[in-house]
């Protein structure tokens, strides 16, 4: 992460060279695994170990699109923005080497308001800590003041040569398999805005938006869609033992990720309404469509042997892949009325 300009103008000890300089300070003790030189240069310098190869992937979160800043606390946002990157490796079986990210805020966001610290700080505690527990140290980045809140974070992973899980290699008579239980975010979500539509003008001198007060009762509800668990511990079991054919983690619904992966391999499924782990207080349609669960949905042959959970997170039998036909649903959904065709109907931008 570096600095591209100085911004004199704005308030004592907040301008971009101090939030960067905090930055660096706060992942100086970052684990290094990989890294051979983060924060500070125009470039990190990353070791793969040997007969490794690289996994990138990137993700943006906007504000109004992805978030929030009316509903979601800072720490929730950071959290967030690392958990999708996470996944991404996740569903690749690879293992995290490094994270990249750049953010435009607007300059509020970067200040203090009386004794509250300023947001960015505490949008850095929520991505930290994630990225701590995943040992994924922060390398580098860039920052800027942007009218809209954006943070695109690039994560890299190192996976062995030719052993990373694929979209592509499903096979009719292999079985569909999920990790953890499905509906939990968009069922969060739903949480999430009725609660911010029932909350008052907040009687406060500060010029951000507050997000909702939850409930004690409600918090556990609201925890898959908030705070997001990443399943990397479950694609490195699943891709160093070489059960799974074909992986992605759930992040645009179970409904449209399956017709990707689907596509990807060439193939039809079959999915068991009755068999779906819909989280607590979660519906079946939530459990289809809904996104964001980050849970890994995965294919094994049928003569795998895999245990009934991994790394303490459950894994569930869902369905079965086909061999696709003409005229026939890519999808089929058993349900106690017959079988229906399942159409996607999870997230898709521009739809």
């Amino acid at each position: 992460m570096r600095s591209k300009k100085t911004d004199s103008g704005t308030a004592a000890g907040q301008g971009e060279l101090a939030i960067l300089l905090e930055i660096r300070r706060r992942t100086a003790r970052a684990s290094q695994s990989g890294l051979r030189l983060g924060i500070g240069d125009d470039c990190a310098l990353l070791a793969p170990r040997p007969g490794e190869e690289l996994a990138v992937t990137t993700d943006l979160s906007i504000a109004g699109r992805h978030f929030r800043l009316d509903w979601h606390s800072p720490e929730a946002i950071g959290h967030r923005a690392l958990a999708r990157g996470l996944s991404d490796l996740a569903a690749m079986g690879a293992r995290p080497v490094a994270a990249f990210l750049s953010l435009g805020l607007p300059r509020p966001l970067t200040l203090a308001h009386g004794r509250k610290p300023a947001w960015v700080g505490r949008f850095l505690d929520g991505l930290l800590a994630l990225a701590a527990a995943h040992k994924t140290p922060l390398a580098g980045g860039d920052l800027a003041e942007s009218p809209l809140a954006v943070a695109d974070i690039v994560l890299v992973g190192a996976v062995p040569c030719g052993r990373a899980l694929l979209r592509s290699g499903a096979r009719p008579g292999h079985l569909l398999y999920v990790t953890g239980a499905l509906g939990g975010a968009a069922a969060g979500l739903a949480c999430l805005a009725e609660l911010a539509g029932k909350q008052k003008p907040a009687q406060t001198q500060s010029p951000l938006p507050q997000p909702p007060a939850i409930p004690k009762k409600l918090a556990a509800l609201l925890v898959p869609h908030l705070y997001p668990q990443p399943r990397n511990a479950q694609g490195l079991w699943l891709q160093r033992r070489g059960l799974a054919s074909a992986a992605l983690d759930l992040s645009d619904g179970l409904s449209t990720d399956l017709t990707h992966l689907c596509q990807e391999s060439g193939v039809a499924a079959e999915v068991d309404s009755a068999a779906l782990p819909q989280h607590s207080g979660a519906t079946l349609a939530q459990a289809l469509h809904g996104g964001e669960d980050y849970e890994l949905l995965f294919t094994a042959p049928a003569a795998a042997r895999l245990p009934r959970s991994i790394a303490g997170v459950p894994v569930t039998r869902i369905g079965r892949i086909l061999r696709p036909r003409p005229g026939q649903p890519q999808i089929t959904l058993l349900t106690a009325q017959g079988p229906q065709p399942l159409q996607p109907h999870g997230w898709e931008h521009f739809s």
